[in-house]
């Protein structure tokens, strides 16, 4: 099982530069729901990779919505819970899609 390291810190996306402020559980930015490949296990900033990580679908599970990511760099893939504040229209686009394999 791999240990969660709350890790509270800001940044900007690297894919639409809006200014992210996290909490300690922010994982993507909540305007364009991408992501940046930095955690081996949540939280612990131990990648190597750190290549953008592409929204690239929504899935639904026990009435909880998470986002697929795929890293641009190595095609590692990726679940992160939707959060509060994301852009909805965003979710409804990827949710409109079927998930990329």
């Amino acid at each position: 099982m791999r240990k969660f390291t709350r890790t509270i810190e800001n940044f900007d996306c690297g894919n639409c530069g809006y200014k992210v402020f996290g909490n300690g559980y922010t994982n993507h930015c909540p305007n364009c729901l991408w992501s940046r490949h930095v955690d081996v296990s949540p939280g612990d900033r131990s990648a190597m990779c750190w290549g953008m990580m592409e929204p690239v679908g929504i899935e639904i599970k026990g009435g909880e919505h998470t986002v697929a990511h795929r890293c641009l760099v190595c095609g590692e893939t990726a679940r992160n819970k939707v959060a509060k504040g994301d852009n909805f229209e965003v979710i409804l686009e990827l949710a409109s899609r079927p998930l990329a394999s």
